[in-house]
């Protein structure tokens, strides 16, 4: 059974798979060119201290994403690469 949340409820340490972006325009291609897009595992890696920006790991890269592009970012937890 799949548990699918926005990326910015992920708690640090959380593993899942990408499986929608919601984004439109100019936030969507900026979010797919950072290599965000569904069936790609990610991993929440750290938080800032006001937990804006959020950390993930993806492809062997660690980007930071802000909480409004984390909400377009949908992931399913049961998809988790362990």
């Amino acid at each position: 059974m799949s548990q699918i949340i926005k990326l910015r409820q992920m708690q640090v340490g959380q593993r899942g798979k990408i499986v929608k972006v919601e984004a439109l325009g100019e936030m969507n291609r900026r979010i797919r060119d950072m290599g965000i897009i569904p069936g790609t595992p990610i991993a929440v890696v750290g938080r800032a201290p006001l937990r804006d920006p959020v950390a993930v790991r993806l492809s062997g890269v660690t980007i930071s994403l802000r909480n409004n592009e984390a909400d377009h970012i949908n992931v399913d937890l049961s998809g988790a690469a362990h």
